[in-house]
């Protein structure tokens, strides 16, 4: 029997005028404790104006590699997946372009209306078509619960963290370095 509560991944935007980043992910037992820990895990330093946690679960994802098969071949599998005509949908899309960027899986590119996933990824596919992709996450937008906008929720949930310092790992002191002064402040005492 699985304890472990559900995987949630993490979306932060850093400033109104990009797009909402895959960061990470951390374990909730709702939308509401998935933001806050999300907030308290992702924009404890970094600068973030907005958040969105998807349940993992509620990712339709492809790679590259997936996708090269031939088109009439999907086709055939999303029929096989979604025989029954759906009402049409509205799904967030995500896509991966680049392997550069440690922290960020994914960005988020758009709304499709659609009436499967695999038919929002064909959407996809056809409308943002700018870059490549190496990847792409399709997602209802009715699972992406999202931080309050209102400017109140921006301050109290992200300001604090403005003004924190964030130190590269190379910023730290070495293991042993403290231990070549001693309290008389003479360099190493196998000197005398």
């Amino acid at each position: 029997m699985d304890t472990q509560w559900s995987r949630w991944e993490v979306f932060k935007q850093d400033t109104p005028n990009k797009p909402h980043q895959a960061v990470g992910s951390v374990h909730a037992a709702d939308p509401q404790h998935a933001l806050l820990t999300a907030r308290n895990v992702f924009a404890r330093r970094p600068q973030a104006v907005s958040m969105w946690v998807v349940q993992a679960d509620d990712i339709f994802s492809w790679t590259k590699e997936e996708l090269a098969e031939s088109k009439a071949h999907r086709a055939e599998s999303f029929l096989a997946l979604s025989p029954q005509p759906s009402p049409l949908s509205s799904y967030a899309v995500f896509r991966k372009t680049s392997h550069k960027r440690s922290m960020t899986f994914v960005d988020y590119v758009g709304e499709v209306k659609a009436r499967s996933p695999e038919e929002a990824l064909e959407q996809a596919l056809a409308t943002f078509t700018d870059t490549e992709a190496l990847s792409w996450w399709i997602v209802p937008t009715d699972k992406v619960y999202r931080s309050d906008p209102s400017q109140e929720t921006v301050e109290s949930w992200f300001a604090p963290a403005r003004d924190k310092t964030y130190k590269q790992q190379q910023y730290y002191a070495t293991i042993g370095s403290h231990v070549s002064k001693h309290k008389t402040g003479r360099e190493n005492d196998d000197e005398e």
